[in-house]
């Protein structure tokens, strides 16, 4: 396999016209992933505790199911860096990056169609 080119994924929908739309979905749609990879975007490649406090409201065990995921979709890279301690790194592959535009589209809307919730219970779940 080429490492420059990220692999394709696999969808169930392929051949309809919607169907970008679904895999793009299969990236970034759950909870978590699409403030991972904003996190990586705008601070770049940082350890597992420095993550875990840009993501606030995370827990280590989801964080950390989230970037085995992330990595395991092509989005993410894991480096064992040699310092003392050791710790772990995380930083962006080309094809994460590529999701710039997409993470960008979802904060403008956001931006312009949120507001704060007035108590914490009133927010999305």
């Amino acid at each position: 396999m080429d490492h420059d080119e990220p692999e394709k994924l696999p969808v169930w929908c392929a051949g309809e016209e919607w169907c970008p739309v679904t895999t793009t979905a299969m990236l970034v749609g759950k909870k978590w992933h699409p403030v991972v990879i904003d996190r990586l975007l705008v601070d770049g490649a940082c350890g597992f505790s420095e993550l875990e406090a840009r993501v606030d409201g995370v827990s280590s065990k989801v964080l950390s199911e989230v970037l085995d995921d992330l990595e395991s979709k092509q989005l993410i890279d894991r480096e064992i860096v040699n310092e003392k301690p050791v710790r772990t790194e995380y930083s962006l592959t080309d094809h994460g990056e590529s999701l710039e535009s997409v993470i960008d589209a979802m904060h403008d809307w956001g931006e312009e169609h949120l507001v704060e919730a007035a108590e914490p219970s009133a927010s999305l779940a």
